[in-house]
């Protein structure tokens, strides 16, 4: 592997605290998709588990990166679960669509194994997480729910840099 790769998964900003500004169920079942839909965090939790597992050893780096994401992305998982239950959802791990719940599966995952797909694959699944909150910023009119949204944007964002920084070294 080249070594020019360096996994700065830090953007030096603090996360609001989570305060929402009222119970709304249509906001909680919002957060309950960031939590277990899909396209959700604990889907990224646990692909990049995945794929810190199977890049070991020969893409080292990459997969302690891997694994180093995957705990930010726990991160944004406990933040999108407290904000679900301090609306007054209860934050197992399911998303709410027409009142009719659904567990979150490992079967939601799709788990390639040549590294450039595992890379592909985790930059398509960060580009629709920031999809997904960017609408969702967009249409609740709670502040500090928007606030942890764009704040959790950057982290994603700055997953996309780092894993077309991948590709870029795996391309040399």
């Amino acid at each position: 592997m080249n070594n020019d790769f360096t996994c700065n998964i830090s953007v030096n900003l603090p996360y609001p605290a989570i305060q929402p500004e009222c119970h709304n169920p249509e906001y909680a079942y919002a957060m309950l998709s960031n939590v277990g839909s899909s396209n959700s965090e604990m889907t990224a939790v646990s692909l990049y588990f995945y794929n810190s597992v199977i890049l070991n050893p020969i893409y080292a780096d990459f997969a302690m990166c891997f694994h180093e994401i995957s705990i930010v992305e726990m991160h944004h998982l406990d933040m999108f679960a407290e904000l679900a239950y301090k609306m007054g959802a209860d934050p197992r791990l399911w998303s709410v669509q027409n009142r009719k719940k659904a567990y979150w599966t490992p079967a939601y995952n799709h788990y390639p194994r040549e590294v450039t797909e595992v890379i592909i694959n985790s930059i398509k699944g960060e580009e629709a997480a920031i999809q997904k909150y960017r609408y969702q910023a967009d249409t609740i009119r709670d502040s500090n729910i928007v606030d942890i949204l764009h704040r959790i944007i950057l982290d994603e964002e700055r997953h996309i840099e780092i894993f077309n920084n991948m590709l870029y070294c795996i391309s040399k």
